[in-house]
């Protein structure tokens, strides 16, 4: 059996499963996510204590931080106010 992904770069893979809508999707998710661990790590808040601080519950903040689940924007924006951060929507930049 062979496997044409065998020697190929993830990028080129990534290509051939997903849509251009679902890569960019993926790839503003991870961006988010890694926005707020890098802001509770940086300020030492666990994920217990930002339960504390945001009540949003401590395995659900685990499961959104290792991508187990994509959380709703309501629970972001919990999870961001005690990190004093917040959304804002700006201009994607274009790749011509």
């Amino acid at each position: 059996m062979s496997n044409s992904a065998l020697g190929s770069r993830w990028e080129d893979v990534e290509k051939e499963l997903f849509t251009p809508e679902e890569i960019r999707e993926s790839d503003l998710r991870v961006a988010l996510i890694g926005e707020i661990i890098k802001a509770r790590q940086e300020q030492g808040i666990s994920q217990k204590k930002l339960e504390e601080l945001s009540g949003v519950k401590q395995p659900v903040i685990a499961r959104m931080e290792t991508g187990a689940t994509s959380p709703q924007i309501d629970t972001v924006m919990k999870i961001l106010a005690p990190l004093g951060k917040t959304l804002a929507i700006v201009p994607l930049e274009r790749n011509n």
